[in-house]
């Protein structure tokens, strides 16, 4: 435990926000299971502070001394104006609002990070490769709402720092022709053809409008992600199986480049809410394939693992927890 787990920063609040759904969850004591999770959807409540006054109220719970929020969307200073949704706020005023003595606002993705090294063999699928190498870097990608990427290094004593960025609107790569013509198609559509523009929830949509257009059909039938992969799984639509098809090719890639970039010979995972809804289909996909294909540096791939976070509590709930443990006292 760390020191900075002191009596005073219990009970916890812990909170992972994302654009479509926000998890509340309790912790009463250091070293307690959290418990009481509730989910709440983001577009029914009008703030970050609605939702947890919610929360609290519907599980009659004490004021918390400390909170911990995981929120899709970088912390870069004091106001907080998601990316894929409407709320703003003030850290300060959220903080004064709850009345806590203590409160971390941080990226999802570094929630999920710093959650890594707390995983259970049960909580992962591994997807190829060897076995992660003690004391190297961690890479975590994650397809939902949006297209979230953090790193995590060792620095020793079994302690780890997170690597918070952006990663998901990197360009995206295209290596195939129907890549090429997707990027083409995704810059005229939005101006820049990000990786998020395609591996996401609404990316998913992109890919099976884009790929009906290019088959000579109108691509506007279905509109949402879960009627996408509903029709790839029916196998009833050949622009929902080309999109499914793409949208692994594309992670593949996008997880290699981010495996290169960080060093992550400790592994690669990839949490969010689409994929490990998807894992046979995954595990049938060129995923895999294009994680490695990086010319010289394919036998490097080649031995780093990537995992699939499969957990029934959302393990971002537990890195908010860790960087609460990590921020200086006072």
């Amino acid at each position: 435990m760390s020191p900075n787990a002191s009596v005073s920063s219990y009970p916890r609040l812990l909170g992972d926000v994302g654009g479509t759904n926000a998890r509340f969850a309790w912790a009463s004591e250091a070293g307690a299971e959290i418990g009481d999770i509730v989910s709440y959807r983001c577009a029914d409540q009008v703030s970050l502070h609605a939702a947890i006054t919610r929360y609290l109220g519907e599980l009659g719970k004490p004021s918390p001394s400390a909170c911990a929020i995981g929120i899709a969307n970088p912390i870069v200073g004091d106001v907080v104006q998601m990316t894929n949704h409407h709320w703003s706020f003030s850290i300060a005023q959220l903080k004064r609002e709850l009345a806590v003595q203590r409160l971390a606002v941080v990226n999802d993705f570094t929630a999920l990070a710093l959650s890594l090294p707390a995983l259970r063999a049960e909580q992962m699928h591994q997807i190829g490769g060897g076995e992660s190498v003690a004391g190297e870097a961690l890479a975590v990608l994650g397809a939902g709402t949006g297209l979230g990427v953090a790193g995590l290094l060792a620095v020793g004593g079994g302690r780890y720092a997170p690597i918070a960025g952006e990663g998901g609107h990197a360009t995206l790569a295209a290596v195939e022709d129907d890549e090429i013509a997707l990027t083409a198609w995704l810059k005229a559509r939005f101006g820049h053809a990000s990786a998020e523009r395609a591996l996401s929830g609404p990316g998913l949509v992109n890919l099976y409008q884009a790929s009906a257009q290019f088959a000579g059909r109108s691509g506007e039938l279905l509109i949402t992600p879960a009627q996408v992969t509903a029709a790839a799984r029916d196998q009833r639509d050949p622009d929902c199986l080309a999109a499914l098809d793409l949208f692994f090719r594309l992670l593949g890639s996008f997880a290699g480049n981010l495996a290169l970039t960080h060093g992550a010979r400790g592994g690669v995972y990839v949490g969010g809410g689409i994929v490990p809804r998807l894992l046979p289909e995954l595990r049938a996909s060129r995923f895999r394939e294009r994680f490695e294909a990086k010319g010289r540096f394919s036998n490097y791939l080649a031995g780093v693992p990537t995992f699939v976070i499969d957990s029934a509590v959302s393990p971002a709930l537990i890195g908010a927890s860790r960087a609460l443990d990590a921020q200086p006292l006072g």
